[in-house]
């Protein structure tokens, strides 16, 4: 037994490490990249030993890239500004709007109240490219093009059905009877959602808001079609790495090094969030 018990337990350690390393060998590349030159990243056979260069991240802290063509100005940082502006302010305005709208959808039962909740869920579904056409044509007469705001409204298809959905659930799985309560002790109904029901949510508002955030982060069609170069995200903004002298692969490797930190850290940070948020509720009864 001992001895099935230890090879059971070397088995998993080393499936364990294999899965470790399939999964971690592309970001560990990409960070080991980061640090190389063109010449280097493209040599045959590839190479762990290198001498390592900063003039990947010099080129995007600076704003001037060097090619075989001739320096051209890059504004990646501006980009990576506007990325968490866009995505930070899309998540509050989607905060704002979906939390109460998830509380009536689990509290309260109306006619087509189901169908309403499912259409909004619907634009989740629907690729950026169906609402693409009409919604630039849109921007165009109200005004709302290569404009931020136009692009934190856009975001809400992002971010507004993914809070109701996830923040609808969780407000079911609270009882109603401990707003019932409270609001017999003369409370008023707005106190009761804002002192009761949203504390007691707390974690699955925060599990939802982030990922809100990592998917406004991560998006790419809606802002490059929608914003001019001084208003685009991170995600755009890494096609200025595409030059006419060919690809800069190190810049490149840079710039997703650059891209992902926030949003690790913010994963980092709010992991305590994230796990109770999504496990809330999976265990009924």
């Amino acid at each position: 037994m001992d001895h099935s018990s230890l090879a059971g337990r070397i088995f998993r350690g080393v499936a364990l490490a294999l899965v470790l390393v399939f999964f971690m060998f592309p970001i560990v590349w990409i960070f080991l990249m980061s640090f190389q030159t063109n010449e280097q990243i493209l040599r045959i056979p590839p190479r762990i030993l290198f001498e390592p260069t900063l003039a990947n991240y010099q080129a995007l802290i600076s704003g001037q890239l060097r090619t075989a063509a001739g320096n051209l100005e890059i504004s990646f940082m501006r980009n990576l500004v506007n990325s968490f502006a866009l995505s930070s302010a899309a998540v509050v305005l989607a905060l704002l709007l979906g939390v109460p709208a998830a509380y009536a959808f689990a509290r309260f039962k109306f006619r087509l109240g189901e169908t309403i909740a499912f259409t909004l869920l619907s634009f989740r579904f629907a690729p950026p490219l169906l609402v693409l056409l009409p919604l630039s044509l849109y921007y165009q007469q109200l005004g709302l093009n290569d404009t931020y705001f136009g692009i934190v409204w856009v975001y809400q298809l992002i971010a507004l059905p993914l809070i109701l959905w996830i923040v609808r659930g969780y407000f079911e799985d609270i009882s109603p009877d401990i707003e019932h309560a409270y609001r017999l002790a003369g409370h008023t109904w707005r106190g009761a959602f804002t002192r009761i029901a949203v504390p007691l949510a707390g974690p699955g508002i925060a599990a939802a808001g982030l990922l809100s955030f990592i998917f406004c982060w991560n998006n790419f069609v809606f802002a490059l079609i929608l914003a001019s170069a001084d208003k685009q995200p991170v995600t755009v903004g890494a096609l200025a790495f595409v030059t006419a002298s060919g690809i800069q692969y190190g810049q490149i490797a840079a710039a997703i090094v650059l891209s992902v930190t926030p949003t690790l850290l913010l994963a980092l940070y709010a992991q305590r969030y994230l796990v109770e948020g999504l496990s809330l509720g999976a265990v009924k009864g």
